[in-house]
């Protein structure tokens, strides 16, 4: 969890500073500013990397919130798919490996 954070935060970073890195393919019916994208990502990463800290630290509500982030991560980044698609693809199916490990062997950590 703490890696899907970290390159959700890369991702919002470089388009935070690079607005000309994305390329925007196929017009989808969400479409937003790059800089607006930038900062979106960023928080959700930031919002990633705390609750897999709590979650190394044994906290029961990081599993939930991390949950909660982890699906909110998958739709912000099937909503990017215009941009980048293969880099959204990867956070997706991280996100989906990160909400089964956390609903499946959470009650591990717990203990």
């Amino acid at each position: 969890m703490i890696i899907i954070g970290v390159f959700q935060a890369i991702q919002g970073i470089v388009a935070l500073f690079n607005d000309t890195f994305y390329v925007v393919g196929e017009k989808w019916t969400f479409s937003f500013d790059i800089t607006t994208w930038g900062w979106i990502h960023l928080l959700v990463g930031v919002l990633l990397v705390a609750a897999g800290f709590f979650l190394f630290q044994g906290a029961v509500w990081a599993r939930v919130v991390g949950v909660g982030v982890a699906i909110i991560s998958a739709v912000l980044n099937f909503m990017w798919l215009p941009y980048y698609p293969v880099w959204s693809l990867l956070i997706i199916a991280l996100d989906v490996f990160v909400i089964w490990a956390l609903t499946v062997h959470g009650r591990d950590v717990a203990k």
